[in-house]
């Protein structure tokens, strides 16, 4: 039998994320955000499974499309770094990609360029995030130059929120007001909604939205707005229990006696470790389910191993399975103990987690 350590992926749930996403702002269009392998659930199965009601999906780079492509993928692929190179507008070409245009040097090679066909431009503005995209002094310049060249067809007006998953919103609203302004009499539509942006700012998320870790099932919003979204984990991360053992009080638990019993302990020793992408910085208290019961994880996480209190669960024995996070043990909850975020977790999920994957 084969290491038990496994990534079950259910499609329908994402089909259904995709939906909730897609129907938040009425007669908006999604782009599915497929970027790090889809957020470790894997690009071409997701990206497949999404194809016949996704509007598009945007990737962070060409390498990333042309993977889709080649898995058959035909929908409209959104580069979201833009092109690197003057070169790679050759393949964005063949391949019928869009591309985000975020410096002056990438509207440079594009009127430099001859296509076959003219690009459609996903334009950015940096409405406050400081990260890529033009200054807003520059913006309709760029913008002039751009509907001004042959090279260029359509042209989406595009920026990104920084803070959208913060409960007051009053840097999203100044954002958005800077953007909108901005860009009041430019023709075009308008993208500027990741998950968080829809999830708060709907139905006034533009005629583009860019749903990401929303279509996994897990909310980038905190407390009462989180828990309202119907959103189902596509992904549940799953081992067993390899040995079962019983410690004296006073014993030290994995590397750096980063534990120690503070009486007769039942541990129990599972098949994942940080070399399978579960975090290292995991702290004592983490919960893990244990054939279906909730307990925590005790001691240092290792490579391939980790360790979890069984005190409470006298019956648990190897070979039964452990939820690490899923719909049991949200993602959520293991990022906050470990001092990170969902997204960290779920891109970090390595290729020996072999991905399982439910309703084709």
């Amino acid at each position: 039998m084969a290491r038990p350590a496994r990534a079950h992926i259910d499609l329908q749930a994402l089909r259904e994320n995709y939906q909730w996403a897609r129907q938040l702002n009425a007669g908006c269009k999604a782009l599915a955000v497929v970027k790090a392998d889809a957020y470790g659930h894997g690009a071409a199965r997701v990206a497949l499974a999404l194809a016949d009601q996704a509007d598009g999906f945007a990737v962070a780079c060409i390498e990333e499309a042309l993977a889709l492509r080649a898995s058959g993928v035909k929908n409209p692929i959104l580069l979201l770094e833009g092109v690197f190179d003057p070169t790679e507008l050759a393949l964005v070409s063949a391949h019928e990609l869009w591309v985000v245009v975020h410096c002056q040097r990438q509207v440079d090679w594009i009127l430099s360029a001859r296509m076959a066909q003219p690009l459609k431009v996903w334009l950015k503005m940096d409405s406050g995030m400081h990260r890529l995209g033009f200054a807003p002094q520059d913006y309709r310049a760029a913008y002039a130059a751009l509907a001004q060249s042959p090279q260029v067809g359509e042209i989406v007006l595009m920026s990104h929120f920084a803070r959208a998953d913060e409960t007051d919103g009053l840097f999203s609203q100044q954002q958005r007001a800077h953007f909108e302004n901005l860009c009041v009499d430019l023709p075009g539509a308008r993208s500027m909604a990741n998950s968080a942006g829809l999830m708060a700012w709907s139905p006034r998320a533009g005629e583009w939205v860019r749903p990401g870790l929303a279509l996994y099932g897990i909310s980038p919003l905190s407390g009462s707005r989180a828990f309202a979204a119907p959103l189902k984990p596509a992904m549940t991360l799953v081992s067993e229990l390899i040995a079962v053992r019983e410690v004296p009080a006073g014993e030290a638990i994995g590397y750096g006696t980063h534990y120690t019993t503070q009486g007769v302990t039942r541990i129990g020793v599972v098949a994942m470790g940080y070399a399978d992408g579960y975090p290292r910085a995991a702290a004592n208290g983490t919960p893990v389910a244990v054939a279906g019961q909730r307990t925590q994880l005790v001691g240092r996480v290792s490579m391939d191993m980790l360790t979890v209190d069984l005190t409470q669960l006298p019956h648990a024995v190897a070979g039964d399975p452990v939820e690490l996070w899923g719909s049991q043990i949200g993602v959520e909850e293991v990022a906050r103990f470990s001092q990170t975020i969902p997204y960290e977790l779920l891109t970090r999920v390595t290729g020996r987690v072999e991905r399982h994957y439910r309703n084709p």
